[in-house]
């Protein structure tokens, strides 16, 4: 049972969550049948699946025409036909377990020994499912969000039974498809990500209940100051206010009066045009950033952290599956443990103790693993430990927001918050600054930076994440630029979707800029009021000149990628499949290039921008001079000599 092993897929389920996972298995190369009871079932997935691929292929977001993707996906109403030949099942059925109970005792009689059977369940343990199959070995969950096709993650977790074997074929696997895995190491209620959702719509609905927040209050607080997607209230009438009331009233635990006074009125949220705010007769969430004043963060992050610190002390996941989690489910600005460090641990459990000796309520007892780590001292990111270790041991980073690789000199630079389209925050700049200016430079020839997923390089700065920031820490974003800009390397912008805002001038303080034909470059921040904060002003004055820089700034306008090559703006605009080519030719002229000689020339352009033109030429004239008595020139000079390729040492 492994990865090279699965071929053909069967989804059981062709609603919301069983037509999307179909379409990403078939977008990932895979053969896969998608069965439902009926015809018409099976039809209208059939039919939302085309009408997905025509769009992404339309948006040059699929690498190959929608034609063949729909040529990898069979439909039946037949289930033994459906698994008989599949590597790989995923079931994806209403959330009944005498339903998925009835589905497991079929597939295992119509499937091999070696099928690897799996559940999309969000809610049902894996272990309850996994009873009616003599092999529950090879039971496992997959849990995809919705919708599928835009959503990054999946959980994959362990039954009571699951093989390691089982599990980490699906994780594989899931990797296979081009999303990310996390796993779920025990069967708890509520995996990873709902678990800690659940004291972020919990706790607001405890405190509104008990008169001390008002909704707007709490919404207006956890976005504006806090730097969340949504707000407690807004994401409950956006989900279904019935579904967080049925998974409390199904786990056991004590339901917040507003929340069983909605259900009971029939008040569900938007799909019924009222919940906790009104959208018939209203304007919906209409809170406003003043709204949230003096309502107690704190009080809902520590009931968080002190899920995670569950997780992580039961051996659910590690930290950083849990900040994954969080991050690609939630759209979380930054992972709760990471956050949790940054807030301090002995703060957190302060807090926690405070109000379990206050009320008593079972929900603010601290978990032990979280009263173990304040006990040893590690009480986050000023202490050097706490959910991570921050002790230097030599090694660059850590780093929570940038995944980076050197190998034969080129520095391959990725910021990782597709959930946030890559947007810059604070902690994502100083990541960018922490890299750039500590890097071996002598191990790098180039660098290169890029988005991670598959729609934006970065869509702005994230101005929730400077909510709380006091106007003169602001005045530091522009260095992280200066740094990428100063770096004695050659940096190239690998620009695939949305570079906008703050990521248009990351990618401007960048040597030279790459671009998919989709891609839209803009400086949106006019919109908001503001101004580029990071260069932006200034750099495209420079490349555009004054006209061009003056429309972009003052209409806030997008532009695409060949208009943006047609106005110098970037180096090539294009087609997305020839992108790595184009950016490998780039790479390798760089990497193969004289070292001494693309710092110095670096040097002398950048800082020749600023100078009269003869302080500029006498720079230029000091470099050329100084260039000439390297080794590297002598190489270059006996390579052209000899008719072959010079090989630069940078000395």
């Amino acid at each position: 049972m492994s990865l090279e092993n699965i071929d053909r897929v069967a989804v059981l389920g062709a609603g919301n969550m069983g037509h999307g996972i179909t379409e990403v298995t078939a977008m990932a190369g895979y053969d896969v049948t998608m069965r439902d009871i009926k015809d018409e079932f099976v039809d209208d997935g059939y039919e939302s699946i085309e009408w997905s691929l025509r769009k992404l292929e339309e948006k040059e977001m699929i690498d190959e025409p929608a034609d063949e993707v729909l040529s990898r996906i069979e439909t039946t109403t037949d289930l033994a036909e459906a698994v008989a030949d599949a590597d790989l099942v995923i079931e994806a059925a209403p959330e009944e377990l005498d339903l998925k109970h009835d589905i497991f005792s079929d597939l295992e009689e119509y499937t091999s020994d070696d099928t690897l059977l799996a559940t999309n369940t969000s809610s049902l343990p894996i272990t309850d499912i996994a009873e009616v199959v003599d092999s529950a070995e090879r039971v496992l969950g997959l849990h995809f969000f919705n919708p599928p096709v835009k959503m990054d993650l999946v959980e994959v977790i362990y039954g009571e039974e699951t093989s390691d074997e089982a599990a980490e074929a699906g994780y594989e696997w899931v990797e296979s498809i081009d999303k990310t895995p996390i796993y779920v190491r025990k069967d708890v209620r509520g995996f990873v990500v709902n678990t800690i959702v659940g004291p972020f719509g919990g706790e607001p609905a405890w405190m509104v209940s008990e008169g001390e927040a008002t909704i707007r209050q709490a919404d207006a607080a956890m976005v504006h100051q806090r730097g969340y997607p949504m707000g407690p209230f807004e994401l409950g009438d956006l989900t279904g206010i019935d579904v967080g009331y049925h998974v409390r009233k199904e786990g056991g635990s004590p339901i917040p009066p507003i929340t069983e006074e909605k259900v009971e009125a029939g008040e569900l949220g938007q799909k019924t045009g009222k919940g906790f705010y009104d959208y018939e007769d209203g304007d919906g969430a209409d809170y406003e950033p003043g709204d949230g004043e003096g309502f107690d963060t704190l009080r809902v992050e520590a009931r968080m952290i002190n899920r995670a610190a569950y997780l992580v002390g039961e051996g659910v996941a590690k930290p950083e599956e849990v900040d994954t989690g969080v991050q690609l489910g939630l759209g979380f600005p930054e992972g709760i443990c990471r956050r949790a460090d940054k807030i301090g641990l002995d703060t957190v459990l302060e807090k926690l103790e405070t109000f379990h000796e206050e009320t008593g309520a079972e929900r603010f007892e601290p978990h032990h693993y979280l009263e173990e780590l304040v006990d040893d001292g590690d009480t986050g990111e000023d202490a050097g430990a706490g959910f991570y270790d921050y002790d230097d041991d030599g090694e660059l980073g850590p780093f929570h927001n940038l995944n980076y690789q050197l190998e034969d000199g080129l520095l391959q630079v990725e910021l990782d918050r597709p959930s946030r389209l890559n947007a810059l925050s604070a902690d994502l700049l100083a990541e960018i600054d922490d890299l750039f200016a500590s890097v071996d430079t002598d191990e790098v020839r180039c660098a290169t930076i890029e988005g991670a997923g598959d729609q934006a390089f970065s869509a702005g700065a994230d101005i929730s994440g400077f909510s709380d920031a006091d106007p003169t820490d602001l005045m530091d974003v522009t260095p992280t630029f200066e740094t990428v800009n100063d770096f004695p390397r050659p940096v190239v912008a690998k620009i695939d979707g949305f570079c906008l805002g703050g990521g248009l001038e990351l990618a401007l303080a960048c040597d030279l800029r790459i671009a998919t034909e989709r891609s839209s470059f803009g400086s949106p921040e006019i919109g908001l009021g503001l101004i580029p904060g990071g260069g932006g002003t200034q750099r495209l004055t420079r490349i555009l000149g004054e006209t061009r820089a003056k429309e972009l700034v003052f209409r806030g306008n997008h532009i695409d990628a060949d208009r943006a090559e047609d106005w110098g703006l970037i180096n090539r605009s294009v087609d997305r499949t020839e992108f790595d080519g184009t950016v490998d030719e780039f790479v390798d002229d760089l990497r193969t290039g004289p070292p001494i000689g693309l710092k110095v020339a670096k040097k002398v352009m950048n800082e020749g921008q600023d100078a009269s033109l003869d302080a500029a030429l006498a720079l230029e004239s000091q470099g050329f001079g100084l260039l000439t008595s390297t080794d590297d020139v002598l190489e270059g000079t006996v390579a052209f000599a000899e008719d072959r390729e010079p090989e630069f040492e940078g000395e």
